[in-house]
């Protein structure tokens, strides 16, 4: 079995996590952030490390995502960011999504503020590192 996209599973664990009030496709996204300005929760893909290889063959990977978080007011995002970083930061120890078995899922840091959209609304960032292994 391959392995889908880090986006393609950190989606999954977030709409798993119904606290969140998120539906793919509606106001969760992967790689492309919809023009307007309605709440959008986007994951990227982005880069990590090299994959390592253990002596007994098995084979680590290391990819990262960053979730940008579009919302009508400052604070709005701000707590909405926090609280995908709670859903995820590390959660999900030895669970299997689509065919990748994760091992740790990091954030990186606090949330950051991007700025504001043409449309007045804020926008923040968060960084995840992820360590899988295909199941």
């Amino acid at each position: 079995m391959t392995m889908e996209l880090p986006s393609e599973d950190v989606k999954d664990m977030l709409v798993a996590d119904s606290s969140l009030g998120l539906t793919f496709n509606t106001n969760l996204f992967i790689g492309r952030e919809p023009d307007g300005d309605g709440e959008a929760i986007t994951i990227y893909d982005a880069p990590g490390r090299i994959p390592q290889t253990t002596l007994d063959g098995e084979v680590y990977y290391y990819p990262s995502v960053q979730i940008r978080v579009r919302e009508s007011g400052y604070v709005a995002a701000y707590n909405k960011i926090k609280a995908i970083i709670s859903s995820l930061h590390t959660k999900h120890h030895g669970e299997t999504f689509n065919g990748s078995i994760y091992i740790m899922i990091l954030s990186s840091g606090e949330p950051f503020p991007m700025g504001w959209t043409e449309a007045g609304q804020a926008l923040f960032i968060a960084n995840f590192n992820l360590q899988r292994k295909e199941a």
